[in-house]
C-alpha cells in the first residue's frame, strides 16, 4: 500500500537582545489550548486513508464485499476480481486512490439482504447496487452517489404488458421483485398494480418464476433489466424505463465507519477529473436507451 508520509519540523525560535531602552513585546496568545486543537481535515482520499489505516477490517487489506451471484453489467462472469463490470471497475479505482494495489484488495461474499442488517460487517465497505433508503441508512451508513439509478419492467415476448407506455396499462399485471429490494417498493408505492406482487428470496428465484409463467413482469433496475431482458433471458423483452425519483446506489459502511469519508474523497476525486463518468460510459451506457413508461 502507497502511505503517505508526514513529516513535522520542529522550528527553534531564537531570542533577539533589545536595546536597554526599548520594551520587547510578545504576540497575543492564541485562544483555545492544545486539548481544542483539531487534527487537519483530511483533503484527499489517500491522506484520509493514512489517518485511519487502523480502522480496516484487516490490516494493510482493503476488504470489499458484493453478493453471489453478481450480475453483469456490475461484475462479468460472476468475478469481482477480474476488474470488469462497472462495480469491480469502481471498487478498484477506489482503492487505487486510497492507496491500495488490485494485490491489496480482497472480495468478500455478502448476501444483498444481510448487507444491510444492523450490527458489525467484515467488510470495509460493500458494493452491490444498493440503493440508499432513510430505512436503511438507519443501520448502516453510506456512501454519495457513485450511480443515480432508475427502475424497468422487463418480461417475456408476446406479453399483453409486452408494448406499455403508461402505468394504467399496468395495473392488472402481477409482478415480482426481490424481498427488501427498492424495486418491490417501486411496485406497491409506484405501479400499484390490483395484484400483489409476488415476492422471492434472490433475484434468481425471480427470474426462475417469470420463464414459468407464475408472474407477467419483473422489475429491476435498468441495467439489470437490459441485460436480463437482451442478454440472459431466452424471449426475454424490455418494456421500458421509468422516471427517475431520486434514487441512486452508494457503497454501504457499517455504522460510524471513518472510511466512509475516505471513500467520498476518492468519489469526489473521481468525478471532478472525469473518471467516474468515464466508468459509467464504458460499463452501461448502452443499457440507458430505452423508453420510458408514465
Amino acid at each position: 500500500m502507497r502511505r503517505l508520509l508526514v513529516g513535522v519540523a520542529l522550528v527553534g525560535l531564537v531570542a533577539v537582545a533589545c536595546a536597554p531602552e526599548e520594551t520587547e513585546t510578545t504576540e497575543p496568545a492564541t485562544s483555545g489550548t492544545p486539548s481544542e486543537t483539531s487534527s487537519p481535515v483530511a483533503t484527499t482520499a489517500a491522506d484520509c486513508m493514512a489517518e485511519h489505516e487502523g480502522d480496516l477490517f484487516e490490516a494493510g487489506v482493503l476488504t470489499v464485499g458484493t453478493d453471489n451471484p453478481a450480475f453483469p453489467p456490475w461484475i462479468i462472469n460472476n468475478d469481482p476480481t477480474n476488474g470488469r463490470g462497472f462495480e469491480s471497475a469502481v471498487a478498484y479505482e477506489v482503492a487505487d486512490r486510497l492507496g491500495f494495489s488490485e494485490a491489496e484488495v480482497t472480495w468478500v461474499v455478502v448476501p444483498f439482504n444481510k448487507s444491510y442488517a444492523p450490527g458489525p460487517k467484515e467488510f470495509d465497505f460493500d458494493i452491490n447496487n444498493i440503493s440508499v433508503t432513510e430505512e436503511r441508512d438507519q443501520a448502516v451508513d453510506f456512501s454519495t452517489s457513485y450511480y443515480d439509478l432508475t427502475q424497468a419492467l422487463m418480461v417475456l415476448k408476446g406479453s399483453p404488458i409486452e408494448k406499455a407506455t403508461t402505468l394504467d396499462e399496468l395495473k392488472d399485471a402481477v409482478f415480482g421483485a426481490q424481498v427488501g429490494t427498492t424495486s418491490l417498493s417501486f411496485i406497491n408505492t409506484v405501479i400499484q398494480p390490483n395484484n400483489d406482487a409476488q415476492v422471492f428470496d434472490t433475484t434468481n428465484d425471480a427470474k426462475a418464476a417469470l420463464r414459468n409463467g407464475q408472474v407477467d413482469g419483473l422489475v429491476l433496475d435498468l441495467p439489470t433489466a437490459y441485460f436480463e431482458a437482451y442478454i440472459n433471458t431466452p424471449n426475454g423483452a424490455l418494456v421500458g424505463q421509468f422516471p427517475n425519483a431520486g434514487e441512486y446506489i452508494g457503497m454501504l459502511f457499517e455504522e460510524g465507519s471513518p472510511l466512509r469519508e475516505c471513500v467520498d474523497l476518492a468519489l469526489e476525486e473521481m468525478t471532478a477529473d472525469g473518471t467516474l463518468e468515464q466508468l459509467q460510459t464504458r460499463w452501461l451506457a448502452d443499457y440507458l436507451a430505452v423508453p420510458v413508461i408514465e
